[in-house]
């Protein structure tokens, strides 16, 4: 058992932690508020665009929309949380399929079904909290995550229907992808996607969103192509070939939307994918893959380690083609949930940490200030934070002030607490009870075919029936309910 965050009753205790742990992550002795000169009041340049300060919200899965892709109550009310948050770059807000077949839950949310008017409804229920709480949305930037959900699509209730870039030797057995030449997307209907995109992004653009994000990490579609060596034609193979999809939605959609920023959510790093041995997470065994061709800046003759040339490569071409800015996180949340979501409690499909959650912080903040320090004039936002809990203000300050990142962003955290940025740049301190403690049921709801949020610390979902019941459940190792 690892310790937990909250034992830590000083910065110095956590920095003697971490030191132990072999990291050099920074933690500052107290949170700033903006009047004593927080690091994360600066503004930020964004394409020109300058924004409020250095918070954003990171894009997450919901998977709560009506069945056929249009908002709900429950989703508008995870929106209005991203506006009030105090976050001036609202990063995508939620993940939305650019095609029925792209949807990683028959619940997400789908473009055509949203229409320029869903679309509408998005940025301004975000638009609109924000002024509410905070005065202006003048300097607020708010984005919109597109995405085609690739070997894990289940567009509709049962097993997933998965649409690939390559067969991979150990994903497809994990997942049960069928060994057919059927669920491999061809060339063909790769040119038809990035059609769907442009549709997408031009709908995204005119209801008012000021970004949008083409979605290249966490094992989706995109992703998965920058790892495709395997795959023959115009979209596999060689660094041009496998970065091609991505450097095409780019053009093509700059193209379409020239009024319209850009931005990238990349998976800087990949690894073998891990899985449960008796509860226990262990890699996949190393010996029969290596060398390891299916990963992206992963080293292919020792897959546990990082290789950031090929990424590093890929963020300099994006960066001038005129991606604005990117939000840069790690590997698979289902082949290796520790490597991209560090946490204390392991989701149902998950397994128990194999390592510090500390180190898993480190390697992706590290990672992270490598790809800055080697393009200092890109915008780049980092992950990873959640798990410092306590220590996320004081973490975060610190790595701004030291050019390390330009901006940090939170993800499960904004659903236990949406108020952490506000609040700290205040000057209220935290509220310890509303912090996330990394529970992982706002990912096992959602994979388990419940609306996804903070079960064990907001009211609402305590309450939220028969969601509710069925987490109870899941935890007690039954199925959730019909």
């Amino acid at each position: 058992m690892f310790p937990r965050i909250a034992r830590f009753r000083s910065a110095a205790a956590l920095r003697a932690h971490l030191a132990a742990l072999g990291t050099a992550l920074p933690i500052d002795d107290a949170i700033l508020s903006a009047d004593e000169g927080s690091p994360m009041a600066m503004p930020l340049a964004i394409g020109g665009r300058a924004i409020g300060n250095r918070w954003c919200i990171h894009p997450m899965e919901g998977w709560d929309a009506t069945t056929d892709g249009g908002p709900t109550d429950t989703l508008l009310r995870r929106w209005r949380y991203f506006g009030i948050s105090g976050a001036k770059l609202v990063w995508g807000g939620e993940a939305v399929a650019v095609v029925a077949d792209g949807r990683a839950n028959p619940r997400q949310l789908l473009s055509p079904t949203l229409g320029e008017g869903g679309f509408r409804l998005l940025v301004d229920t975000v638009r609109s909290a924000h002024r509410e709480a905070h005065g202006s949305d003048a300097d607020a930037l708010v984005a919109l995550q597109l995405t085609h959900s690739g070997r894990f699509s289940q567009p509709v209730a049962g097993p997933r229907q998965p649409r690939i870039a390559f067969h991979h030797p150990l994903l497809d057995a994990r997942h049960g992808t069928p060994r057919d030449s059927a669920c491999v997307i061809t060339d063909t209907e790769v040119e038809d996607l990035i059609g769907a995109y442009v549709e997408a992004a031009r709908l995204a653009a005119a209801a008012g969103f000021d970004m949008v994000d083409l979605k290249a990490c966490h094992g989706y579609l995109v992703h998965e192509f920058l790892a495709a060596r395997r795959r023959d034609g115009r979209y596999g193979g060689d660094f041009d070939g496998r970065t091609r999809l991505l450097t095409e939605l780019v053009g093509r959609v700059r193209e379409a939307c020239p009024g319209l920023l850009i931005g990238v959510r990349l998976s800087l790093f990949d690894t073998l994918p891990w899985h449960s041995v008796n509860g226990r997470g262990e890699p996949w065994p190393r010996d029969e893959n290596i060398p390891y061709d299916c990963g992206f800046g992963v080293d292919g003759n020792d897959p546990t380690r990082i290789d950031l040339e090929e990424p590093i490569r890929l963020l300099a071409r994006l960066h001038g083609m005129g991606v604005a800015a990117f939000n840069l996180t790690a590997g698979c949340p289902y082949a290796a949930p520790h490597v991209s979501r560090p946490a204390a409690y392991p989701p149902s499909d998950g397994y128990a940490p194999p390592e510090d959650p500390l180190v898993g912080v480190w390697r992706q903040i590290d990672a992270a200030r490598q790809a800055k320090a080697a393009l200092p004039s890109a915008v780049m936002i980092g992950s990873a934070y959640t798990y410092l809990q306590e220590w996320l203000p004081q973490a975060a300050q610190a790595v701004v002030r030291s050019g390390w990142i330009d901006g940090v962003g939170l993800g499960r955290m904004v659903l236990s607490y949406p108020e952490l940025p506000a609040d700290t740049l205040a000057g209220r301190g935290l509220r310890p009870r509303q912090i996330c403690r990394t529970f992982s049921d706002c990912t096992t709801a959602p994979r388990r075919g419940l609306r996804s949020g903070c079960y064990p610390l907001d009211d609402y979902y305590k309450t939220l029936e028969p969601d509710a019941t069925g987490m109870k459940g899941i935890r007690r190792g039954a199925d959730p309910p019909d």
